[in-house]
């Protein structure tokens, strides 16, 4: 019996071991969904430029679509390799714009953050700093509109 009951200790100790082996949780996603007092083109053209303004390169579509490629986090030839290499964040912005009538608007912001922590490490999903979150680049768009 006290065989048996060993064997039972380790496979309980085994699975615990196991099921507690895991990553940390994915962040939630960095969305902000709102309305703004202020007709379509205004709004696409406020976004396109607070996010330039920001260090993305802007990419824009006919039907309301705004994507941006990586940040840039410095000027000049040693960007790339800040970003590739050492311990930085890099973003990218996804924007959605849709008219609602002629001078409301639906503003749809997602921001996707990525981070390590060395040169080592992988890039892996993190939660987005404060500086580029969804609800400070919305809180920039409604200055750049004069709505605050």
């Amino acid at each position: 019996m006290t065989r048996v009951a060993a064997i039972l200790a380790s496979l309980v100790l085994l699975t615990a071991m196991t099921g507690c082996a895991g990553g940390p949780p994915a962040p939630e996603p960095d969305v902000v969904e709102v309305i703004l007092a202020a007709p379509a083109d205004k709004v696409h053209s406020a976004v396109a430029d607070v996010l330039t303004q920001g260090g993305y390169s802007v990419d824009q579509d006919e039907a309301g679509n705004v994507t941006t490629g990586m940040r840039q986090e410095v000027r000049g030839p040693w960007n790339g390799l800040l970003r590739w290499r050492f311990g930085v964040g890099k973003s990218r912005v996804e924007a959605r714009v849709v008219p609602q009538d002629d001078n409301t608007t639906r503003l749809r912001l997602q921001v996707f953050y990525r981070g390590k922590d060395g040169l080592f490490d992988t890039w892996e999903e993190a939660e987005t700093p404060l500086p580029q979150s969804a609800a400070n680049e919305i809180r920039l768009i409604k200055n750049a509109l004069r709505l605050l």
